[in-house]
């Protein structure tokens, strides 16, 4: 399995807009933590950029999961860019 960094943006406002896709999309990020694939995600505090590690087959299935995520169906996540990492240590 390897490694993978995610990068984005949020909408302006992600703040008011989220608040009905909220449920949704942390069910979605908790099924993919329990399934061993999600290691980490959340907002830079200021909630302008998104950050996250996952542990998948390939890059595709990364970005296959983010494209499934509501608040990039519902364009609160305005930009995503999956990239392989290496772990240094």
């Amino acid at each position: 399995m390897a490694k993978f960094v995610l990068w984005g943006s949020y909408s302006a406002d992600v703040l008011e807009r989220r608040g009905a896709y909220r449920e949704e999309h942390l069910a979605g990020l908790r099924r993919q933590k329990e399934e061993g694939t999600l290691l980490t995600l959340g907002p830079t505090a200021c909630t302008t950029r998104v950050f996250g590690l996952y542990e998948a087959e390939s890059q595709e299935q990364v970005e296959a999961l983010v494209r499934g995520d509501v608040y990039w169906r519902q364009g609160i996540w305005t930009s995503v860019e999956v990239y392989p990492w290496i772990q240094a240590f």
